[in-house]
């Protein structure tokens, strides 16, 4: 684990040299510390969403934090999650060195909402989206809405995840604003395969993925249209 951190972190920075922003799911808060002058964007995952030590861990990063929808597809619990984060903490953490410690949070406000759909289907469609609209201004809470176009709204058949992308960018281009973004699982071959002794280069060995070309090709013509319709 602790080559990991490192490798890990040699990795992001590498990147960044690039000039390509990182983000990440922090799905360990005390590892958080190690990478988080590193990321621009952070991912809080269905499963813990709910967790207070993650929204306390929220409330402390300086950049926007992603909550997804519980794996029931509601959203109540992510609206909550927003709301917890954007106050200031007093909570029990690690500092940067690495002690114990009694951290101050001042709160983060850059936080927004992730449907990645439920057990009950997807939720990317323009009536669910809508719903979701509705329900985060009656409780006050900025309507920014990022889509996951993986998961339950792909049915976990990456190759779906085209028509996700594309059925959410027109809904974009006809005027809902309230739709920030899009994630999608993407490697450098597409499918996935197990853990074994004799792993394939370049495939994910958890959730399937697009393949490096069909990313690159669906990126292309995203930003193809959303040039076309700002011009």
């Amino acid at each position: 684990m602790s080559g990991g951190l490192t490798l890990s972190r040699e990795l992001m920075r590498e990147m960044l040299l690039l000039g390509l922003p990182v983000a990440t799911e922090l799905l360990q808060p005390m590892a958080a510390g190690y990478f988080d002058d590193l990321l621009s964007w952070v991912a809080i995952g269905a499963r813990t969403t709910e967790s207070q030590i993650h929204r306390e861990m929220a409330s402390g990063l300086s950049m926007p934090v992603g909550f997804k929808n519980g794996t029931d597809g509601g959203v109540a619990v992510a609206s909550d999650a927003m709301r917890s984060a954007a106050h200031p903490h007093r909570h029990f953490g690690v500092d940067s060195q690495g002690h114990p410690a009694i951290i101050q949070t001042p709160g983060n406000a850059d936080t927004h909402l992730v449907l990645r759909g439920g057990h009950n289907g997807p939720n990317y469609d323009r009536a669910s989206v809508a719903q979701v609209h509705s329900d985060l201004t009656r409780l006050k809470i900025p309507a920014r809405i990022m889509v996951d176009c993986s998961h339950a709204n792909s049915g976990k058949d990456p190759l779906r995840q085209p028509a996700v992308f594309n059925d959410v960018l027109e809904q974009r281009l006809q005027g809902d604003s309230s739709l920030i973004g899009m994630m999608i699982e993407s490697h450098l071959f597409e499918g996935c395969q197990p853990l074994s002794p004799t792993l394939k280069y370049g495939v994910s060995v958890t959730d399937g993925c697009l393949g490096w070309s069909g990313t690159e090709q669906l990126l292309r013509q995203g930003a193809e249209r959303l040039r076309a319709e700002r011009d």
